[in-house]
């Protein structure tokens, strides 16, 4: 399964309807969750599927859409119930504004594409289709964002690619802030540091927000120009991260990383810099891109990679601050990072413990996990597919 996403240029009457059927599946959202609570209290139990959808007829919404709704309440209410029988902290699903409900689903039926994009109740859209689709279209999702722009994002069925063979090295890379990564083989990849190329102009916009009457007009528009603040730094992040996921994955047959709890880091220190640096998102390109690409992703306990000197394998204690490895034992002098990339290329060695094989060429590929950990017999092993663990990543 492969995502396409296009830009579509709706009417200004229906961009309007498109809008009305939003606030439509946020008050169906909002009733469908107090009936929910309202029966919990009373018997102890959920509304079923059933029920819900036999309230979401004659909404005024397609039924296709309608029924996507009922899914998403009943799939937050048993991942919440999974959760308590866990032990874990999950919240209940939330009440939603119109903000907060920003797509409309189309799991099977309801539209079809030809030179423009007509979709049931809306009419023929126009839609900039920048590349070509290849396979079975499945679904299609219509998302309006903050900014007030709309896509198409359509979800395809496509056959497995033909392996590629990349005869390229194998590299380690070590992410870091002040670069972006380092390689094992001395090279690196800077850190555009997005977020301060826009720091400036999100302030800007953020304090003339603040100053707007809410529920005004003028606020409305505040709100909207900062909304393209962040979606013009998330495009040109996103936009040097591809460019340098492709370009690794052209120049090596096999990448190891370090299985990083990202979010974790976040929360103990510099968490603005890692997220700017965005390295789950960074993982998540290497590791979809790569079975395309004919190589290979390999993750590995990151357990001391900066303190073991990279020679002779010995303990050398080190600040943040020390950018220098300077071994006592065996004399190597180099540098921190390039030290600790040569380390992680050495934990991908077959048989090594900890070593957890995320990716093998033309197969499919798994997101990382955010609890960092060692694979305890010490074999690589092969993960599930990618999409389904994908969605920690979105925001990044």
């Amino acid at each position: 399964m492969r995502a396409y996403k296009f830009r579509l240029y709706p009417s200004e009457a229906q961009e309007k309807e498109l809008n009305r059927h939003l606030w439509i599946e946020k008050n169906l959202w909002n009733t469908l969750l107090e009936k929910t609570k309202e029966k919990y209290e009373k018997e102890q139990t959920f509304l079923s599927v059933k029920e819900m959808r036999e309230y979401a007829k004659g909404q005024g919404l397609y039924s296709q859409a309608a029924q996507s709704v009922v899914q998403n309440l009943d799939r937050s209410l048993k991942a919440k119930i999974r959760a308590k029988r866990k032990g874990l902290k999950w919240g209940f699903p939330r009440f939603k504004s119109f903000d907060r409900m920003r797509s409309i689903l189309y799991p099977q039926s309801g539209f079809s594409l030809d030179k423009k994009l007509d979709v049931s109740p809306f009419g023929e859209i126009p839609i900039v289709r920048h590349r070509m689709m290849k396979g079975k279209i499945k679904t299609l999702c219509l998302k309006r964002e903050l900014s007030g722009k709309w896509h198409a994002i359509f979800t395809v069925e496509q056959e497995p690619p033909t392996p590629r063979v990349n005869h390229g090295p194998a590299v380690g890379l070590d992410l870091g802030l002040n670069r972006l990564a380092t390689l094992s083989d001395g090279k690196f990849i800077e850190n555009p540091r997005i977020f301060r190329q826009f720091e400036r102009k999100l302030a800007q916009e953020q304090r003339l927000l603040s100053k707007k009457r809410k529920g005004s007009h003028n606020r409305a528009k505040a709100k909207k120009r900062v909304a393209l603040v962040h979606e013009k730094m998330a495009n040109a992040r996103k936009d040097y991260l591809h460019k340098t996921a492709n370009r690794l994955l052209s120049n090596y047959s096999k990448i190891v990383m370090e299985d990083l709890g990202i979010k974790e880091m976040a929360e103990e220190g510099h968490g603005k810099g890692i997220h700017d640096a965005s390295w789950g998102m960074f993982t998540h390109m290497l590791c979809y891109k790569a079975a395309s690409a004919g190589s290979e992703v390999v993750l590995v306990n990151p357990k001391n990679t900066s303190k073991e000197c990279s020679g002779c394998h010995a303990f050398v204690q080190k600040g943040l601050w020390e950018r220098t490895h300077h071994c006592p034992s065996c004399g190597l002098v180099l540098d921190r990072d390039i030290n600790a990339a040569i380390n992680i290329l050495t934990r991908a060695t077959a048989g090594m413990a900890g070593n957890r094989r995320l990716l093998g060429a033309g197969g499919a590929p798994s997101a990382p996990r955010a609890d960092a950990g060692s694979n305890a017999c010490g074999d690589e092993a092969k993960l599930s597919s990618l999409k389904q663990d994908a969605t920690r990543f979105s925001g990044w």
